[in-house]
């Protein structure tokens, strides 16, 4: 009588139903488009006009990763967009509340506190200033 293999035709066919399925699950870990690997500025950057950003607003640079606010007595405070959840790059602000793509954690813009769970971290803040009406962010700044 011939031995037996320790896997049978349905553990198989039941590993390989599950192997795609499985590798969804990883590739919900990153939005399209998302390149976590460029993390936030690592020296100071140029983000723009300082008129850019408003009084009690906040607005994107999504080539950069960072979000800069400006509270309502002018003060600009700049935050990286890298999810503390998993490492997505955030690339929604409505309002100003920052959307991660990938798990739905919302921060909020002018404080970089976490508003919706899963992320339990506030976003990473980095410095900011303005000077001769530019937006200079990133360390160093």
């Amino acid at each position: 009588m011939p031995a037996r293999s320790s896997a049978s035709r349905r553990t198989v066919l039941r590993g390989a139903a599950v192997a795609p399925a499985a590798g969804l699950g990883l590739g919900a870990c990153s939005a399209p488009g998302d390149d976590s690997a460029d993390a936030a500025p690592t020296t100071p950057v140029d983000l723009g006009a300082e008129s850019e950003v408003a009084k009690g607003g906040a607005k994107l640079y999504r080539d950069r990763n960072v979000v800069v606010s400006r509270d309502a007595g002018g003060a600009l405070k700049a935050y990286s967009t890298v999810c503390t959840h998993a490492g997505c790059v955030i690339n929604k602000l409505q309002g100003t509340t920052l959307i991660c793509p990938c798990h739905g954690s919302e921060f909020d813009a002018v404080t970089g506190k976490v508003l919706q769970a899963p992320a339990t971290e506030p976003l990473g803040e980095l410095p900011v200033r303005a000077s001769k009406g530019r937006i200079i962010a990133g360390p160093g700044a």
